[in-house]
């Protein structure tokens, strides 16, 4: 079922066009990301979604409802921002009631709803600290806490794990992801990490100059992107001209042939050789094309390679994606 659809929606400011016409259909209980880099429009959208900006053409639906020009106090969505807003003088558990106070939530379900986010969001140690009392991490699960103890049908997340470190984004990744799959909440969430998204969500949407690129699963826009944008944005990828079309094949897919008179599509110089551990890379200047291939060796592979070393580049016809210009 259709939880959020936005109709032909764009978005103008001072008479320039932020977002682009534009149509989308975000599932009930579905992680949806809006992902690109900054000032793509992806924000834009979902201050939209929240009515903290009106779209200047277009509708917008909330579970079957037109709420184009309803106020954001009356959509049943909440936001987490990257910036937590917490009360400094009020305890974990006081951050989360001020919500159901507002809403006039009576006394027992208030104590009930507070209990069951804390818990979710295991904070049951901190429910009487202060946010001066607590880590990044914990003050950004309050905020969380506090939008899901409002039980709406829809939470929208902007880059709300931006301010912390990697180990604890990689962390809070895992836990957010469990707890949309228990709660059954539809997500919304922006980022401009590629790998956050790919970790994350059901569908991303791969967004660019206020125009979306492509939509899929991040398997199908990993293996299939459409466009030279979402083949590049998305994780690395090689990039190919030949005669009137364009395609990309993943470094991975690649295949590194040391003989140079064997046959190969193409032929090169390693310009470096890079080890990460359990990924070995060649980089590999084409010799017909002012370009630099990247491709991931097996890890079992023992092979001397040598920077300066002549070497083949091939692949299977198979493993090229096709992709606009």
């Amino acid at each position: 079922m259709p939880m959020i659809q936005l109709m032909n929606i764009e978005k103008h400011f001072a008479g320039q066009t932020v977002v682009h016409p534009l149509s989308l259909t975000i599932r009930e209980g579905e992680f949806l990301t809006l992902l690109g880099p900054s000032g793509c429009g992806k924000t834009t959208i979902l201050r939209m979604i929240a009515g903290f900006e009106q779209p200047t053409v277009g509708e917008i639906f909330l579970d079957g409802k037109d709420v184009t020009e309803l106020p954001a106090n009356k959509r049943d969505l909440n936001l987490v921002f990257q910036h937590y807003a917490l009360f400094p003088h009020m305890t974990v558990e006081q951050n989360i009631q001020f919500g159901l106070k507002m809403k006039k939530i009576d006394a027992a379900e208030q104590k009930e709803r507070i209990g069951e986010a804390i818990r979710l969001t295991q904070l049951t140690p901190l429910a009487k600290r202060y946010p001066h009392q607590l880590s990044g991490g914990q003050q950004q699960r309050v905020a969380i806490a506090r939008a899901i103890a409002n039980k709406p049908r829809v939470l929208l997340l902007d880059e709300p794990l931006g301010a912390l470190d990697l180990q604890l984004r990689k962390n809070l990744q895992a836990e957010l992801k469990q707890l949309q799959r228990s709660l059954g909440i539809t997500f919304v969430y922006v980022t401009h990490d590629q790998e956050e998204a790919m970790m994350m969500s059901d569908r991303i949407v791969i967004m660019n100059n206020g125009k979306i690129e492509q939509i899929g699963t991040p398997k199908e826009i990993y293996n299939r992107p459409q466009t030279l944008f979402a083949a590049t944005f998305i994780g690395e990828n090689n990039v190919f001209h030949e005669a009137e079309r364009m395609f990309a094949i993943r470094p991975e897919k690649l295949k590194a042939v040391r003989d140079r008179e064997q046959k190969a599509k193409r032929k090169g110089i390693i310009q470096d050789i890079v080890y990460l551990g359990n990924v070995h890379k060649l980089m590999v200047h084409l010799n017909d094309e002012q370009t630099t291939v990247s491709i991931c060796l097996d890890f079992t592979d023992e092979d001397e390679w040598q920077i300066g070393q002549h070497i083949g580049v091939d692949w299977f016809d198979a493993d090229e994606v096709n992709i606009g210009l």
